[in-house]
């Protein structure tokens, strides 16, 4: 775990090649409105800027975002250069690529050819000349396929100085290993939370023996995925929650956390006091018994 800042068990940050960054984030997917896309309530403009002002204020240091997040008002990377360009310098912006939408809102998945137009899209809503990580985002058609030729486009971008580092988001360990074998891989972005399945558990333990962040989305949803946490938490999650006069979600984000000094967190609000409330699930400790608890559930009673 030698790309590790701090391996302790209650570590506050992890490399991802040459950035360190602290292990809670941000996840822009939610400025857009009260749902992703074009789900839900547009969020209001000047209050989703001064939520991303909040959150560097409060010690997030990187956020995950992507072209593809935005709504038929509200663009995420928009909103993140009018909030915090000129970017503090420690400051570490993720993106993805390999989905795309058009202007109508609809669906596409870009050829290796067209990737390097999804990373100029992204440099030019961001106002960057360089892109700090870009994950390129498995379609779940391709769950079992090759991923070579897409991630060695992304890698000739790395090359040419468009992108720092890279990752694979939403993958088999099959093709994380195909993808080392291509180029360096900083962090791995799969949907992972309490009640995860076993080939889940095991690729989150690969990522740690290999040194590579882990990086879960859905980690507070579950279930509920885009549509955001399901209406009715299990029993035992909620008890946990009660013991420590906490939120379910600083439950679920804590007990992520303790995974490993590699899991890092993206959780993503477009409330204030739910930020803050995010900010603080890496302090929560959760103790042995609680977290061997969480652990045991299923994924229909987590």
């Amino acid at each position: 775990m030698s790309p590790a800042a701090d391996t302790g068990a209650n570590a506050d940050t992890w490399r991802l090649g040459d950035l360190t960054v602290r292990r809670v984030g941000f996840g822009a997917m939610r400025l857009t409105g009260t749902g992703p896309f074009d789900r839900g309530v547009p969020r209001d403009r000047d209050r989703s800027i001064a939520l991303l002002r909040r959150a560097v204020e409060l010690g997030v240091d990187h956020i995950d975002t992507a072209a593809y997040y935005f709504s038929s008002t509200r663009s995420a990377n928009e909103l993140i250069n009018r909030a915090l360009a000129p970017y503090p310098e420690d400051l570490v912006i993720g993106t993805k690529v390999w989905p795309g939408r058009d202007p109508s809102g609809g669906w596409w998945w870009a050829t290796p050819e067209q990737l390097r137009g999804q990373v100029e899209e992204n440099l030019r809503q961001l106002g960057r000349d360089h892109l700090d990580v870009v994950n390129l985002r498995v379609p779940p058609s391709r769950r079992t396929g090759s991923i070579g030729e897409h991630f060695g486009a992304l890698a000739e971008l790395r090359d040419a100085g468009l992108i720092r580092h890279l990752g694979v988001s939403n993958v088999t360990s099959e093709q994380l290993t195909e993808a080392r074998a291509v180029a360096p891989v900083v962090c791995v972005q799969n949907p992972y939370g309490i009640g995860a399945p076993s080939e889940d558990r095991a690729l989150l333990r690969r990522c740690g023996e290999l040194g590579v962040a882990f990086v879960p989305f859905f980690a507070i949803a579950g279930s509920g995925r885009e549509a955001g946490p399901a209406a009715d938490d299990g029993e035992a999650v909620r008890a946990v929650a009660r013991a420590h006069g906490v939120s379910v979600a600083q439950v679920r984000l804590a007990w992520t956390l303790r995974q490993g000094p590699h899991v890092l967190a993206i959780p993503g609000t477009g409330d204030p006091d739910h930020l803050a409330q995010n900010m603080t699930a890496g302090a929560l400790r959760l103790s042995e018994e609680e977290a061997a608890l969480l652990t045991s559930l299923r994924p229909d009673e987590a």
